[in-house]
């Protein structure tokens, strides 16, 4: 494919991801409303009733709420989408791949999902533990007011940031398939990549809770080992299809 067709299959991939967005987003609005307000605000109840209700949210603004809304809904639209994206950008990818290969476009597809999902659930499990630590810096006696919008961000972009962060390692496999990157180039860089993913745990999460930080860090650093493991299978049974077929591994 030319660089043309390139940017114009990408476009199709990007619209369809976008219609499933919007989609999901639509439900995600019902489900706000019939669910999804009530569990994220649940972890600030229990601090409040801990503390003898002195910790709730509050709407700085006329427009808080609506906006608040519109942000939930839009990310439960990426979350209830995922199928969809993430077979478009597997679709996308797929030409790096010969036809024997394709096959594992399967497999790459039907792993990705429940570990993007995983993912989102490690992360809304940690939660309740985070907003207790931080807000039990708050001096006893002391009114704390949350702002609804910094405290939705902060809840959303966690639980998205470890859902993208648990798929990572299916798209080192599935580069490696591509013959983009090597095992070896992976298991090379495992220093690096741990210290990224400490960092990145550490960014997604308050410095202060190391505990929901390390929880978070050691499934994702044994994703990075496992990904490396299946591309080490993979380049083995490529040397060994060379060797039969050239008389030596390229």
């Amino acid at each position: 494919m030319s660089l043309g067709q390139h940017l114009i299959e990408l476009r199709k991939r990007l619209f369809i991801s976008a219609i499933a967005i919007v989609v999901g987003a639509a439900l995600g609005w019902w489900l706000t409303d019939l669910f999804v307000w009530d569990a994220l605000q649940e972890p600030v109840n229990r601090v409040a009733e801990a503390r003898a209700n002195e910790t709730s949210l509050v709407f700085p603004t006329i427009s808080s709420g609506f906006d608040l809304y519109l942000q939930i809904a839009f990310t439960l639209g990426i979350v209830l989408s995922s199928p969809v994206w993430l077979y478009q950008i597997f679709a996308f990818l797929v030409p790096g791949l010969n036809k024997k290969e394709r096959r594992f476009t399967l497999v790459f597809f039907a792993t990705a999902i429940p570990l993007f999902f995983a993912g989102c659930a490690a992360g809304w499990f940690v939660l309740p533990n985070i907003v207790k630590l931080m807000t039990g810096f708050v001096p006893e006696g002391s009114l704390s007011l949350l702002t609804a919008k910094e405290y939705i961000d902060f809840v959303l972009k966690l639980v998205v940031a470890i859902g993208i962060a648990f798929v990572v390692p299916v798209f080192v496999v599935l580069l490696n398939f591509a013959g983009v990157i090597s095992a070896a180039s992976i298991i090379k860089s495992w220093r690096v990549a741990i210290l990224v993913i400490v960092l990145f745990t550490a960014v997604a999460t308050p410095s202060a809770d190391v505990v929901s930080m390390f929880m978070l860090a050691i499934p994702m650093i044994g994703l990075y080992f496992l990904a490396w493991f299946i591309a080490h299978l993979h380049d083995r049974r490529v040397a060994r299809r060379n060797v039969l077929e050239f008389g030596e591994p390229v």
